[in-house]
């Protein structure tokens, strides 16, 4: 097998890498919707919040999404107004200010996440845990790769 031949299997792994998470994300967003009458980047912030209990600053959570300020302002905003977010003023820095899950959160974020876990499941079904395993370490190995190149410059 040519070069090229390898440069074209992996410019079509990309494709449908890219159709197959734009195919996982759109359900995603219609199950979160119906469901929970909410959206993935929601989601994605409790997800995140969920994982750091004492909290993040608007700062380090934009990082951690890998989005702007701007992107997740909003979304903190609706998430105080549900009673799933308390955002907290960080002593020393008038202007900053840390948020977290509130207890309701938590508890919302648990029913959600478990809704979530198991709506990937039904959807990668038909992937043996052996191949899913293997794609995953490919994966990561591409996303350190990538990573890495990204913190050199």
């Amino acid at each position: 097998m040519s070069t090229t031949d390898n440069s074209k299997d992996r410019l079509r792994l990309w494709l449908r890498l890219l159709k197959a998470t734009r195919s996982v994300e759109s359900a995603l967003r219609e199950n979160l919707r119906q469901e929970f009458a909410t959206t993935l980047p929601r989601f994605d912030v409790m997800a995140a919040l969920s994982q750091h209990g004492e909290g993040l600053k608007m700062s380090e959570l934009s990082s951690v999404l890998k989005v702007s300020n701007g992107n997740v302002t909003g979304i903190i905003e609706r998430l105080v107004e549900d009673g799933h977010v308390l955002r907290e003023k960080v002593p020393g820095d008038r202007r900053a200010s840390r948020v977290r899950l509130t207890p309701e959160g938590e508890a919302e974020f648990a029913r959600q996440a478990a809704a979530h876990e198991s709506w990937i499941d039904g959807m990668f079904a038909e992937v043996a845990p052996d191949a899913a395993q293997g794609m995953a370490e490919v994966l990561d190995a591409v996303a350190r790769k990538l990573d890495k190149k990204d913190s050199a410059t």
